[in-house]
């Protein structure tokens, strides 16, 4: 029997229609459009209506990715939703969007914050290559909006809500995954969490009277270990999938600040050319960071047969989550 590829054969993305930009949260915070520009490079982030949900934007980005494809939900073996604001605690997301999909699978949640995604898709490969499953649906999306605490500029003005999707396919030709690095970081997850609402904090007056139903973010200590982490992950999936940075046609890195990853492409010194980045436009959407991203660089024409791929991405935990991708292609790139 011949070895079995991982391949993407379906891609699709979703943004609310919502958008804040800088200029909006100047009139409630102590901030400004050129401070939070300055300190991040986001100009704007889209916020989900009140009728939508994760389960809901993964969804439409779902149904994108299978429109592309060529495929309809039945077609499906399993589905792996990533995500850190699930609809709720019970059922899990992944079931709660294989149902309004209609889909006849199996279906799975990853929660290991805006890594999840990669964790998402490195994972569907394993089923792929050990022949398990032939067709995967692998979603990140991220309502992250309804955890914040909109009076706190050091995490307001971060994030923003979204979903993207891919479906991955098992093939024969050699191409699809070449390597991936994956780590976690535990001691230090507690630089970013949001402490109510699990078994350790329930849901009470008190959790909500402290603010412990928000996110909270020590952003000293994250910038530090995702300007660490970024470069670190890169190497070691490089080495991992026996490549050289000049292979890389694109790199995609989790969108989460730009000063970031400008330190990341000064110390790799790679082309900035080479390095797509869109948060400008979206903030930091967590596990759909990195689809997002992709579908992007995808309808723009960024990514074309053959292109070797990297997508380098960090987050709660902490962990960190890369995979070097060689693109196929189906003709439907922009």
């Amino acid at each position: 029997m011949s070895p079995l590829y991982s391949h993407i054969s379906g891609w699709g993305k979703y943004a609310p229609k919502k958008v804040v930009t800088n200029y909006d949260l100047e009139q409630s915070l102590d901030t400004s459009h050129e401070w939070i520009v300055q300190r991040t490079g986001i100009e704007a982030r889209h916020v989900a209506a009140e009728d939508e949900t994760a389960a809901t934007m993964a969804v439409e980005a779902s149904r994108r990715a299978l429109a592309v494809a060529g495929l309809t939900p039945k077609d499906l073996d399993l589905i792996i939703v990533a995500t850190s604001s699930p609809d709720y605690f019970v059922p899990a997301a992944s079931s709660t969007v294989q149902a309004m999909l209609e889909a006849d699978c199996p279906a799975f949640m990853v929660m290991t914050g805006c890594t999840g995604f990669v964790y998402g898709l490195v994972t569907a490969h394993q089923f792929i290559a050990t022949g398990a499953f032939q067709r995967i649906l692998v979603v990140g999306t991220e309502l992250v909006s309804r955890f914040l605490d909109w009076t706190d500029r050091n995490t307001c003005v971060l994030f923003g809500d979204g979903a993207g999707a891919v479906v991955v396919e098992a093939r024969t030709e050699a191409q699809g995954l070449l390597g991936f690095d994956l780590g976690s970081n535990g001691a230090d997850g507690h630089f970013l969490m949001m402490e109510g609402g699990g078994s350790a904090h329930p849901m009470s007056h008190q959790v909500i009277e402290e603010g412990k139903r928000y996110l909270r973010m020590n952003g000293r200590e994250v910038f530090k270990f995702a300007s660490r982490i970024l470069p670190q992950s890169t190497e070691a999936v490089l080495a991992k999938s026996g490549l050289a940075l000049e292979d890389l046609a694109l790199l995609i890195p989790h969108q989460a600040n730009a000063r970031i990853i400008e330190l990341a492409t000064r110390y790799l010194k790679i082309d900035p050319r080479k390095v797509f980045v869109n948060l400008q436009r979206y903030g930091n959407t967590s596990a759909a960071s990195i689809p997002i991203a992709l579908v992007e660089a995808l309808e723009e024409g960024r990514i074309q047969a053959g292109d070797k791929v990297a997508m380098i991405s960090f987050g709660a935990g902490l962990t960190w989550a890369s995979a070097v991708w060689q693109w196929v292609g189906n003709g439907k790139e922009g």
